[in-house]
């Protein structure tokens, strides 16, 4: 495991009634760490299309265990648990920047899908080479 960080900062249309982000709107965080650990080891999304395929997130379980607020900043920690076949299994960690409390953890599936008939297909070897170095063995 490797894990990869990102940050961001939380923007004031991202909070709901009580005043804090809104617990549908951590799921685009997740995406985008992912997204952003991706582009780090030379995956950007036009990449993918080379390949005629793309990530897309099947299931995330979230788990909301303090809240955050427009104006701070986040840090986005993602890390790989397995990938085989077509799917991507990915855990993740949002912490207020420069804090060790968790304000969320996650687990998400990704899936390999085609472009054009958006159906699973087995993850182009290059890319599980690349993603492979980052696992441990018994998880390709």
């Amino acid at each position: 495991m490797q894990p990869f960080t990102t940050t961001l900062r939380v923007r004031h249309y991202e909070m709901d009634a009580q005043g804090h982000v809104n617990n549908a709107v951590y799921q685009h965080y997740l995406e985008q760490a992912a997204i952003e650990h991706c582009e780090s080891l030379g995956f950007p999304p036009a990449r993918y299309q080379e390949f005629g395929g793309t990530f897309v997130m099947r299931r995330v379980t979230i788990d909301y265990l303090r809240p955050a607020f427009a104006g701070e900043d986040l840090a986005l920690t993602t890390w790989l648990q397995e990938m085989r076949g077509t799917r991507s299994t990915r855990h993740y960690e949002i912490r207020k920047a420069g804090e060790t409390d968790l304000l969320v953890t996650a687990e998400a599936l990704w899936v390999w899908v085609d472009l054009a008939s958006m159906r699973p297909k087995a993850i182009p070897k290059p890319i599980l080479e690349v993603f492979g170095q980052l696992l441990p063995a018994e998880a390709l």
